[in-house]
């Protein structure tokens, strides 16, 4: 007689079929789901999906989708990971599921990424906490007055040190660079200093390669076992966080430490409010120290997890998207030598007035007049769709456009890329174009100075919600090539939910700014600095993230040496 439990399989697998059938045929009714296919049972779409972003234009599956739906309708209903999900590639929709987020709408990822960047990290927390920390963000490294005033300088000497190593007067054929792996490292080493004023070295080249180890299992089969992918990622995330752990533990120790000797000293909190006292000496203009004195503040502790969890998920964001976006910029750029010979323009001008006004480091009056910088990682942000969307779950009957309703409990995607690349919002959508950001330089009545300038934003900011995000990064007195006549107003549209590379809502990417100044210091010295070429044929892949597949290994050559000026302080 057969046993029963091997019919659990069989009946699960039934079930699964009834379900969806009686699901499929409810789709695109008034007031249900939006019109769609849920392909096979368990299976849905998802090795379809997958198939298509493992190559280089994974935009036909959207597009094969939107050509079935009648009047424009930009959102269907698929069935991706094991449940049914209403895919959305239309702006509106995506704006009404980011600003949703809390009220409608929470978070929803994998249990892999949870798992691995743990219960109190940024991606994962909700409700107060998750506004509370979101703040902490905007008031740190995320402030452009912060990044002006203290993260720029090591921003400048880290990106400079890595690009040192690159020149080899010796080698008439050029260095060999993997220019993925180098973007990673500079970023990886910017984001512990930012995080911990810890300087690169032998420790954190050791956090790194575990590191490693953990973020290649986000998106693996959920397997422990040591053999698996999953299982490595789950031991290198206990190193990771026992090395984060030491560091959280010690600053802790040292903070109580300068709190007794402020007192001590009869410095107490009124001596810290006007800026003396030994603890506000010693405080780190960093993340962790602005943590502890939050809680300081605030009389709530963190948890050493606590604090773990939120350095790790910084740690995740700050290092994988934006040398991402560095390594493609480059590789767009090489593809496109009219742009490249743009930019090297507008960067051997500001190179020019360092060297004429005694040189130093790049300050924030150069991030600002680096207009054609910011089209140019803005038009990468648009192609290369480093966040290509985002998951959510309705925790109500949602409403959408069409007539159509998004059921409580139902996962949502709302899909960035898809809107990027739609034709129906950007002329030659699938063509990298910078200039379709370019617009005239403000008015003097239109520039603002000072602090207000700062306090405005610069690309990163503007570039949410607006249709051309290099406008308040321009600086009236730089030299800029203006784009080609044919070339002009190429973007149709334009409003808040048009451009979201940062996503959006409550979870906008509170560190996009940074961002922004991390790639252009890179680009500067880069195009100022050296020549390059590919050196092998390489192409980019959107699954499981975007990367170019061989890492995008490139040939440098020297074009000048480093002026001393320019050296000094390194």
């Amino acid at each position: 007689m057969m046993d029963p439990l091997f019919l659990l399989p069989l009946a699960a697998a039934m079930l699964s079929f009834v379900l969806l059938g009686r699901l499929a045929r409810c789709l695109g009714r008034p007031g249900g789901m939006p019109p769609g296919t849920l392909g096979l049972p368990l299976l849905g779409e998802t090795l379809r999906l997958i198939s298509a972003y493992k190559t280089e234009f994974p935009d036909p599956f959207v597009d094969e989708r939107l050509r079935r739906l009648r009047g424009g309708q930009r959102v269907f209903t698929t069935h991706l990971f094991g449940e049914p999900t209403v895919f959305s590639a239309d702006p509106e929709v995506n704006r009404q599921v980011l600003q949703g987020e809390g009220r409608v709408f929470v978070s929803s990822y994998p249990s892999s990424i949870t798992t691995l960047l743990g219960r109190r990290s940024l991606l994962v927390m909700r409700g107060a906490f998750h506004r509370r920390m979101h703040g902490l963000l905007g008031s740190t490294i995320a402030s452009p007055v912060v990044i002006r005033d203290h993260l720029l300088p090591d921003i400048d000497c880290i990106i400079r040190r890595t690009l040192d190593s690159w020149e080899d007067a010796d080698c008439p054929a050029g260095n060999r660079v993997l220019l993925q792996d180098q973007a990673k490292k500079i970023t990886f080493d910017l984001t512990v200093k930012q995080l911990m004023s810890v300087d690169p070295g032998d420790w954190t080249e050791g956090l790194r390669k575990e590191y490693l180890l953990l973020i290649g299992g986000f998106f693996s089969l959920p397997v422990p076992f040591s053999f698996t992918t999953y299982g490595r990622a789950l031991k290198a995330r206990t190193q990771v966080a026992e090395g984060l752990r030491s560091v959280v533990r010690e600053r802790k120790q040292e903070a109580l430490l300068n709190r007794a000797e402020d007192v001590a000293a009869g410095g107490d909190d009124q001596l810290l409010e006007k800026g003396g006292g030994v603890g506000k000496r010693k405080r780190n203009k960093d993340l962790l120290g602005a943590l502890l004195e939050a809680e300081r503040e605030d009389g709530e502790e963190f948890t050493e997890e606590e604090a773990v969890d939120f350095l790790l998920a910084l740690l995740v964001a700050g290092y994988e998207t934006t040398s991402t976006i560095m390594t493609l910029a480059v590789k767009y750029l090489a593809d496109h030598p009219r742009a490249l010979a743009h930019l090297r323009e507008e960067h051997e001008a500001i190179r020019e007035r360092k060297e004429q006004t005694g040189g130093g480091v790049l300050d924030w009056a150069d991030y600002k007049s680096m207009p054609f910088t910011q089209c140019v990682i803005n038009e990468t942000l648009r192609v290369a769709n480093i966040i290509s969307g985002v998951f959510r779950r309705a925790v109500a009957d949602v409403p959408i456009k069409g007539g159509y309703t998004i059921p409580k409990g139902c996962k949502v995607f709302a899909s960035f890329r898809a809107v990027h690349m739609d034709p129906a919002y950007y002329a030659d959508a699938r063509s990298f174009d910078p200039w379709r950001w370019w617009s005239p330089p403000p008015s003097p009545q239109q520039k603002t100075s000072g602090l207000d300038q700062v306090n405005g934003g610069g690309g990163g900011g503007s570039s949410i919600g607006t249709t051309s995000a290099a406008n308040n990064n321009k600086d009236v007195n730089s030299k800029q090539p203006p784009p080609p006549p044919q070339q002009q107003q190429q973007q149709v549209g334009g409003g808040p939910n048009l451009f979201c590379p940062f996503g959006g809502g409550p979870r906008l990417c509170p560190g996009y700014e940074l961002a922004r100044v991390e790639i252009s210091v890179f680009l500067h010295y880069l195009v100022t600095r050296f020549s390059w070429e590919a050196a092998e044929d390489d192409k980019v892949v959107f699954f499981p993230t975007t990367r170019a597949v061989k890492g995008y290994p490139i040939n440098v050559r020297p074009r000048r040496r480093p002026s001393l000026a320019l050296t000094e302080g390194q």
